[in-house]
C-alpha cells in the first residue's frame, strides 16, 4: 500500500531506496524505529532470507515508473515482486510441519503461487480504483483480444467484454 495508499504522492524513488537502506539496517540488527524493531526481531529469530524483502521494494520502484503490462509474463513478474514475495517471506516464519509430505521446494512454490494469486485477485478486484489512479494493470494483449481498450477501461464501460 506504500505506493498506492493516502501518502503515495510522497513516495519517490529516493523514499524507497532509505527503505532500501533501513530494511539492510535491520537484517544488520540495527533497527530505526520500533516497526523496524520488530521485523528485526522476526530476522533474529527465524531463517528469513532479505532477497524477498528487497524485491517487494523493486516491485514498489515498478508502481512509480510503470501503469502498464503488454502481456501476462510482464504481470506475473510485477505480481512476483509485490505478492509473491509474501508468501517467501512467510514460510520460514510459519514453518514447515515435520510431518509435511511435500518437500521444502513445494512448499515455498506454493507461498509463491498464493501470494501471486492474492495480487491477481487484487488486480481484478481493483480494476476501477486502478483506473482512476491512471493504472491498468490488466495485460494490453487480453484487453485487445476481449476488443477493450484503456479508454474503455479508464470510462468504466461494463460491457459482456
Amino acid at each position: 500500500e506504500l505506493v498506492d495508499g493516502p501518502n503515495a504522492s510522497h513516495i519517490t524513488p529516493g523514499a524507497l531506496d532509505r527503505w532500501e537502506a533501513r530494511l539492510e539496517d535491520v537484517f544488520r540488527g540495527q533497527p530505526f524505529d520500533m516497526l523496524d524493531a520488530a521485523l528485526s526481531d522476526t530476522v533474529s529469530k527465524f531463517p528469513v532470507d532479505i532477497q524477498p524483502f528487497r524485491d517487494m521494494i523493486e516491485g514498489m520502484r515498478f508502481d512509480l515508473k510503470k501503469s502498464r503490462y503488454k502481456n501476462f509474463d510482464e504481470l506475473y513478474l510485477y505480481c512476483y515482486y509485490v505478492a509473491g514475495t509474501v508468501g517467501l517471506m512467510s514460510v520460514p516464519v510459519m514453518g514447515i510441519a515435520p510431518d509435511s509430505k511435500s518437500t521444502t521446494e513445494g512448499v515455498y512454490n506454493a507461498a509463491l503461487a498464493l501470494g501471486t494469486a492474492n495480487q491477481l485477485t487484487n488486480i481484478l478486484r481493483d480494476v476501477g480504483e486502478d483506473a482512476r489512479r491512471g493504472r491498468v494493470y490488466l495485460p494490453q494483449d487480453e484487453l485487445t483480444h476481449a476488443g477493450l481498450s484503456n479508454e474503455d477501461i479508464f470510462a468504466g464501460k461494463v460491457t459482456d467484454k
